[in-house]
């Protein structure tokens, strides 16, 4: 089994864990040669993954993850005895107890390097798993209203001004950052994790759709 990585600063592990992201983008790299695909049929979806057409290697597969496919969502140890520190992550307080033997084994992880930084950290040691049941390649533009909630972005109604409002959390800084639309909070969003531009780039990205599975 493969890890995946989201982003903690601002939220983005988490809202997969509740089940508010069920869909991630990730570039295609720029310096590559998929760049072509835009002069071309820019994908299709076969059953062992998604290709791309380039003019000197023909049809390619561009895409890191298969539909089907269980993927581990990578945390630090520490995040993982976090949580199952917290009874109220539990349906009963038995359910907690049963997992003390859980709790003493990342507990003694302390010394791993996996422990403060997820990069480090073993699949097979995560406590939650996603299916891949979709794929598609596109613009990072090309993304719509629907997918940006489906990536994350969280909407807030004002009463008192009757406002509806679109972002995401900033968990470092403890606040909120919206926009008016949510493809304006999106564009925000990628340009945090991916880096400045990254929007005004506008290059291909490949778009998984998940399902929690654990």
């Amino acid at each position: 089994m493969r890890k995946i990585m989201f982003n903690d600063r601002y939220g983005l592990t988490q809202a997969v864990i509740e089940g508010r992201k069920t869909m991630t983008r990730r570039l295609v790299d720029p310096k590559s040669k998929y760049e072509e695909l835009r002069f071309v049929q820019p994908c299709i979806a076969m059953e062992y993954g998604l290709y791309g057409y380039t003019r000197n290697d023909g049809w390619v597969i561009i895409q890191k993850y298969k539909i089907g496919e269980v993927v581990a969502v990578a945390q630090s140890y520490r995040t993982i005895l976090n949580e199952l520190e917290n009874p109220d992550n539990y349906y009963c307080i038995e359910c907690w107890e049963q997992d003390n033997g859980k709790r003493a084994e990342y507990a003694g992880m302390i010394y791993d390097p996996g422990y403060g930084n997820k990069l480090f950290t073993r699949a097979d040691a995560m406590l939650h798993q996603i299916r891949i049941t979709g794929i598609k390649c596109e613009r990072l533009q090309d993304i719509s209203d629907e997918d940006c909630f489906r990536e994350g972005i969280s909407e807030s109604w004002y009463e008192s001004t009757d406002t509806t409002t679109y972002g995401y959390a900033d968990e470092k800084k403890g606040t909120a950052v919206e926009f008016d639309t949510p493809c304006e909070a999106f564009a925000s969003l990628i340009d945090k994790v991916s880096g400045r531009g990254t929007w005004q780039r506008n290059p291909w990205v490949v778009a998984y759709e998940f399902e929690l599975v654990k």
